[in-house]
């Protein structure tokens, strides 16, 4: 009998010495690799409230901001410095993805280098033009601009290769024209891009959903087209996609986090449960909706699988771009 006490009591010790050794974060941070108030802000801002709404953290998560490069200092960062801390979630978005596809994360990184945790929401492509134009649907903006491409110039707030100059690309090739002939201006941010819109100097802005909402409501602008797999839900199922439209441009920006690539099993599926328990917290998709972004709920080998299929979509169309070799 007192054996089988002392076996008890040893397998309930190595029960909670177990769960005592199970990974905790002590000092959880998320990196939002740019300034203050961006893209990667909001998403950093995501997790840190809405986990803490959901009742999913013990400790505060803070967030920090080391900007460069779309993500490139942060993800050299924590190659370099960091590959196995278990407690930093770097943010990153679709321009971040297109980034390493392109090979500018450096030439030794690629998106091998990360462990893609999870995912939160996604904001999509919109094509806008001025409220007074003459267009009304997508097809009669191509028709216009084949007809003679001289009189056309789309512009947005990113740089040759950028996003929002990869969505006019898109639109572009859907249309049966060459991406590397068509006039093209990039501005420092959507803000000065849009008031290029406005004032004449460019046709269409090929902008994101999450941005459209006020300035339709102001009736300054109007959209062809959403970049969608389908027709979104609710306040944005009156607006065609491209792609029923009879035409393929579809870009959907991703917004989600990565650990180190050396971070342990053991915290990674930590973190991946984690944003599991998040995804059914209706708190935690308030979050999401109020920063209006349509929530996603992706994490693990599935993320991973879907990171790794974009950045080779991203890279074939570099490549047909002449953006890389």
């Amino acid at each position: 009998m007192k054996a089988r006490i002392a076996t008890l009591l040893l397998a309930s010790s190595f029960t909670l010495a177990s769960a005592a050794n199970a990974f905790e974060p002590n000092k959880p941070t998320c990196i939002a690799p740019a300034k203050p108030g961006g893209g990667f802000d909001l998403t950093c801002r995501i997790v840190s409230t809405g986990f803490e709404k959901a009742g999913l953290t013990k400790v505060p998560m803070a967030v920090t901001f080391m900007p460069g490069g779309i993500g490139a200092v942060a993800y050299n960062y924590i190659n370099s410095s960091n590959p196995d801390d278990p407690n930093k979630l770097v943010a990153f978005s679709s321009g971040s993805l297109l980034n390493i596809a392109q090979g500018k994360f450096g030439r030794n990184l690629d998106e091998n280098d990360a462990r893609w945790v999870g995912a939160v929401g996604v904001d999509y492509g919109a094509i806008m033009v001025k409220a007074d134009a003459p267009w009304n649907t997508l097809d009669e903006l191509v028709k216009a601009i084949k007809k003679d491409p001289s009189k056309f110039v789309l512009g947005a707030g990113g740089s040759v290769g950028s996003q929002d100059w990869m969505k006019a690309a898109i639109l572009m090739k859907s249309s049966g024209m060459d991406p590397k002939k068509m006039r093209y201006v990039a501005y420092e941010g959507g803000g000065e891009a849009l008031a290029a819109l406005l004032g004449g100097h460019i046709s269409v802005f090929p902008g994101d959903v999450g941005e459209m909402k006020g300035l339709v409501e102001s009736g300054k602008v109007k959209v062809l087209a959403i970049m969608s797999p389908k027709r979104l839900t609710g306040e944005y199922s009156k607006y065609p996609t491209a792609i029923e439209q009879g035409y393929n441009a579809e870009w959907t920006i991703l917004r989600g986090y990565y650990l180190g690539p050396k971070v342990s099993d053991e915290a990674y599926n930590y973190w991946e449960g984690q944003f599991q328990k998040a995804y059914k917290s209706p708190e935690f998709e308030q979050v999401v909706l109020d920063k209006d972004l349509v929530p996603l709920k992706l994490s693990g080998k599935a993320l991973d699988a879907y990171v790794k299929e974009r950045v080779a979509y991203m890279r074939g169309l570099a490549k047909e771009a002449g953006l890389i070799k």
